[in-house]
């Protein structure tokens, strides 16, 4: 089989914390007078939370002197959250199940922080499954910058051409396929019409709906 690797998104994807990322930025933003709207928000899911924190911080005149500290509150936050109400989603059994079956070298990459990346796996029981997490956190680059995927496929022993990917956000998407790898994307109910997912390989609307036919065709 051409494909031997999946790396897996985290946020979004695989436990259902994006409300919870703008519920602690909105705490953290409501500090200086600001909310962002859904749509102000999509704009910067995938970024790392430095990164996000700065486009915002400027977008509303927000001095950076605090970022570090900010940066903080915000995960801490979102770690409090996600142990307290993060849900899993749809289909993550299932698509872990798939991928050992069909012998799969597995990993996650994501934008969060690895003391994060740590809760959700513990919290979602998938870290029997993973071989690899890497945290771009870590790294000098993050999303859409490929570093996370390629750093991962690197650990996994796998050339981007072997690796097929799932993400929710278009950052995530556009980091995948500049690592050159295949990219299944699946996005939120709101956004999932859109035309800016005409660059994933496969668009599907849950976890659930990959199968060995869709696998193949890529």
């Amino acid at each position: 089989m051409k494909y031997n690797t999946v790396i897996f998104d985290m946020d979004g994807l695989l436990i259902d914390s994006e409300p919870l990322w703008k519920e602690a930025a909105d705490e953290l933003l409501l500090n200086y007078g600001f909310r962002l709207t859904k749509q102000q928000y999509s704009l910067t899911t995938g970024l790392r939370t430095k990164e996000f924190l700065e486009f915002w911080f400027t977008h509303f005149n927000i001095p950076l002197t605090q970022i570090i500290t900010d940066e903080d509150i915000v995960v801490k936050r979102v770690i409090e959250l996600v142990k307290l109400k993060g849900r899993i989603m749809p289909g993550v059994p299932y698509i872990f199940n798939f991928f050992k079956q069909l012998n799969f070298k597995i990993g996650l990459a994501s934008s969060s922080p690895s003391k994060l990346i740590d809760v959700v796996v513990e919290k979602l029981n998938i870290g029997a499954y993973l071989q690899v997490t890497t945290s771009a956190s870590s790294l000098a680059f993050g999303k859409p910058h490929p570093e996370v995927y390629l750093n991962c496929a690197k650990e996994l022993g796998a050339l981007p051409a072997q690796c097929i990917c799932f993400e929710d956000s278009y950052n995530g998407m556009i980091a995948v396929k500049a690592a050159k790898m295949k990219c299944i994307i699946i996005p939120n109910f709101e956004d999932y019409k859109k035309t800016v997912w005409d660059a994933a390989d496969l668009k599907i609307s849950t976890l659930h709906n990959f199968n060995e036919l869709l696998l193949a065709g890529l």
